[in-house]
């Protein structure tokens, strides 16, 4: 696979990747196991030397915890910007769908005090549809249900 990316993305990514293994107290044999490529792929990843596939990403990030939104954006930043400058000003956040929506305000009778506790969610910017609004509401419902105080 040939690289046109910047080498100091590839770099930074080996980077992430050898940093996170050593949290993890994981060998490079390991990681190489659990993401199925050999221990020179992840050395070679980890020193910069070679940029995974998206593919690849997808299995770091499982093994590792992490993104792979993240970490494919990190080896290509100028998609992540072209993405957000298309975008970004044209479509409206997940937020801003789901404030303006007073059906489905009134159909989850969500009050004001959990209005202003997802604003707070959505100012996090983890939370990218309206649904998982929904969801965090739920979670948060059942949280602070009495039922789970006995």
């Amino acid at each position: 696979m040939v690289s046109i990316l910047p080498r100091s993305n590839i770099v930074r990514l080996g980077e992430i990747i050898r940093k996170r293994r050593r949290q993890l107290e994981l060998t490079q044999e390991e990681v190489a196991r659990r993401v199925r490529i050999s221990q020179d792929h992840v050395s070679s990843i980890e020193s910069g030397k070679r940029s995974p596939s998206e593919r690849i990403i997808k299995r770091f990030a499982k093994v590792f915890y992490l993104d792979g939104r993240e970490l494919f954006f990190l080896l290509n930043p100028r998609l992540r910007a072209m993405l957000t400058s298309a975008w970004g000003s044209h479509l409206p956040s997940a937020w801003e769908k789901f404030k303006n929506d007073d059906r489905l305000r009134r159909l989850y009778n969500i009050s004001d005090d959990e209005m202003a506790m997802l604003s707070s969610v959505a100012s996090l910017g983890e939370v990218s549809s309206v649904r998982q609004f929904i969801y965090v509401l739920s979670a948060v419902r059942i949280a602070m249900s009495p039922a789970l105080d006995d």
